[in-house]
């Protein structure tokens, strides 16, 4: 089982990865502070020092997309419309190339969910 985020980007096929390894920086930029961790087999970022406890987002990659989710993505402010709700307070977005990632959105959406959980 992987153990580290390097590791389970690297580990992916290449357009997957390119993904991953496209979407991290956005993530670490955005979440200046946050803790970040495999949790249940996928990289997650959230506050504190336990990886799921208080989680913002994660990357999850499946066959032919990386999905981009948010634990409480319904309550973020999403006027391009992208974010897809989910189970629970769930949202998320498929990413099937680089060019899907939007970091001036995607780093709107992480503020926003940074503060949900911060509150």
């Amino acid at each position: 089982m992987t153990t580290n985020i390097t590791d389970y980007l690297t580990g992916l096929d290449p357009a997957l990865r390119e993904i991953g390894e496209q979407a991290r920086p956005v993530i670490d930029a955005a979440l200046p502070g946050a803790g970040s961790a495999m949790w249940h087999g996928h990289p997650v970022w959230g506050l504190g020092d336990v990886p799921g406890r208080r989680p913002i987002c994660l990357l999850k990659a499946y066959p032919s997309y990386v999905t981009f989710g948010l634990w409480r993505g319904q309550e973020v402010t999403d006027p391009s419309g992208r974010l897809e709700p989910g189970a629970r307070q769930m949202a998320s977005v498929k990413l099937r190339s680089v060019a899907d990632i939007d970091a001036a959105l995607f780093a709107d959406w992480l503020r926003q969910a940074r503060a949900l959980e911060a509150n």
